[in-house]
């Protein structure tokens, strides 16, 4: 999520492990490869030895939950599980697919960027 704008400027859909960060890492546009700070939750659970492999050090930092610096995005990571509703396993609307899940999320990354003011 780009901070100043909060448009969601990426995102990955996959496991947590040195693999998926990587492409996650490749696939982020170039311009926030360069200059992007990633900040990492400071929480026992949060705390993954795979980001600071992976992010350059001048890149990468810690912050703890209490900062709020993480607010937006956790709130968007919220509506994003209360509005997209084949994420919930035990619904109806539930896809099995992988690639459903991944348009789905797509589509509605895109509609929240495009309702962001401008």
């Amino acid at each position: 999520m780009d901070r100043e704008t909060r448009k969601i400027v990426e995102f990955h859909l996959g496991g947590r492990g040195s693999k998926d960060a990587l492409k996650f890492w490749k696939f982020l546009l170039p311009v926030y490869r360069q200059c992007a700070i990633i900040e990492e939750v400071l929480s026992p659970s949060d705390l993954w030895k795979v980001y600071s492999e992976i992010l350059p050090s001048k890149q990468h930092r810690t912050v703890d939950k209490e900062s709020g610096e993480t607010t937006h995005l956790e709130r968007f990571n919220n509506t994003l599980r209360q509005r997209v509703s084949r994420l919930g396993r035990k619904i109806l609307s539930f896809s099995k697919k992988y690639s459903h899940h991944l348009i789905s999320i797509w589509y509605f990354i895109h509609h929240y960027n495009s309702n962001l003011p401008s």
